[in-house]
């Protein structure tokens, strides 16, 4: 249902950084930067598999802090992805494991970015 979407960040290169680190392990890269001349200077770059779906821009990070949850394969690649969200400088919000509240084999793990936002990879599959 939805093509992409995106957040503000409060220091561009910095959650770039993050944001490569932690999404590698879903299959996930920085894919774009858009020229300054068409953001009238704003530093704004996509992330995705195959297309950007997921955007940042430098500005004031949204209060209160959003939720994104980003789709992963396997439940290893949701125990990738918060081993290196955390190392990357994430602060845990919930490890790997099982979330029967919200489905039978709901399987993720919640990280906060460097601006508090939760940062959610889920697999849905008993794999």
């Amino acid at each position: 249902m939805i093509d992409h979407s995106g957040i503000s960040v409060s220091d561009f290169d910095h959650s770039k950084a993050f944001y490569e680190r932690a999404l590698a392990p879903l299959g996930a890269s920085f894919l774009v930067q858009i020229p300054p001349e068409y953001t009238g200077g704003v530093k704004v770059g996509g992330f995705g598999r195959e297309a950007a779906a997921f955007w940042l821009n430098e500005g004031e990070p949204h209060r209160p802090p959003l939720h994104f949850a980003f789709t992963a394969h396997t439940r290893t690649q949701v125990d990738g992805f918060y081993a290196a969200a955390i190392k990357a400088g994430g602060t845990d919000n919930g490890p790997p494991g099982l979330r029967p509240q919200y489905e039978a084999d709901y399987y993720a793990a919640f990280v906060r970015d460097p601006d508090g936002n939760n940062i959610e990879a889920v697999c849905r599959t008993a794999e």
